[in-house]
């Protein structure tokens, strides 16, 4: 395993138990998840350049997008939430109260 392998296997796990361990707000569970769309999203870029490749695949720039869509989607969560909650505390958010 190289040291650039090492590093985006690092960053993602880094980032998965940040948000395994940060369960307290919306705003750090959506940074977590932000940062592991980021690790994956340059790893993803990086493989045709390990792997030799002659052209890069529209992969990374599909999963930018979704990133994009899934970091505008939780952000108009915590917004809609602090609004009708007052916080945007985890512990709030019980799904089975209406």
């Amino acid at each position: 395993m190289t040291t650039l392998n090492l590093s985006f296997y690092s960053a993602f796990t880094l980032s998965s138990l940040g948000l395994a361990f940060h369960r307290t707000h919306l705003i750090s569970a959506l940074l977590c998840l932000e940062s592991m769309m980021l690790s994956m999203y340059v790893a993803l870029s990086m493989w045709p350049i390990q792997m030799q490749a002659a052209s890069p695949t529209l992969l990374p720039v599909l999963m930018l997008t979704f990133s994009a869509c899934e970091a505008g989607t939780g952000l108009a969560l915590l917004v809609a939430s602090t609004r009708t909650h007052g916080s945007d505390q985890l512990h709030n958010f019980n799904l089975l109260q209406c």
